[in-house]
């Protein structure tokens, strides 16, 4: 199944991000450039560097100018994010299509790659939580409250890759199709935000 190797990257991805555990890190892909496992890698990694991103952010006391620096650097994390996902669905777009599509086909909701990003930050979650359940200065309190969320994290992860595995089969019987629309994200285009536009000269 596609989850299974999917789950596996993923928390092949995050342990070895923790080891140094700084956004600062080198990156380095263990994949073969051209494989599907590359592109889950690198799309896990962008989402665990920002993860931490997002933490360092809402410490109360950075100072403004290293806090504006960090905000451009999350614009590109979200703008690298979204080029992976659209990266993996071409991947699938690909794969599949010779697919001979059946008469009574219909269409997801969502494209695969989206589905998977979404199994890639529940990959986070879920380390995270753990970590919190396996903390030993917390009161048994937050133990428990927090061992009930990863319970749930955990059911969540199961239903997305079986919903994930069951999409992908769908399409690959023809029984759906992919249609997948680009992102068109206007604040980072110079010609369609406003304000940028009139920094031009």
């Amino acid at each position: 199944m596609f989850s299974v190797i999917a789950n596996k990257i993923f928390e092949e991805s995050i342990q070895a991000y923790h080891i140094e555990d700084s956004v600062d890190q080198s990156f380095t892909n263990p994949y073969d450039a051209n494989s599907i496992e590359h592109l889950l890698y690198r799309k896990n990694w962008i989402d665990t560097v920002q993860w931490h991103y997002e933490d360092i952010i809402r410490d109360p006391n950075i100072d403004p100018v290293a806090a504006l620096t960090l905000k451009r650097k999350i614009d590109a994390s979200n703008q690298d994010r979204t080029d992976l996902v659209e990266y993996i669905d071409s991947y699938f777009l690909d794969k599949y299509k010779r697919v001979k599509i059946t008469d009574s086909a219909g269409i997801n909701t969502e494209s695969p790659a989206w589905a998977i990003d979404r199994l890639s930050i529940l990959a986070l979650k879920i380390y995270h939580m753990q970590e919190e359940v396996d903390r030993t200065d917390a009161e048994p309190k937050h133990i428990e409250a927090c061992s009930k969320k990863l319970a749930v994290l955990l059911e969540q992860r199961k239903d997305l890759s079986s919903a994930i595995d069951e999409l992908l089969q769908d399409i690959a019987a023809g029984n759906k199709y992919m249609k997948v629309y680009r992102q068109m994200k206007m604040y980072n285009d110079d010609e369609l935000n406003p304000v940028l536009r009139g920094q031009k000269g």
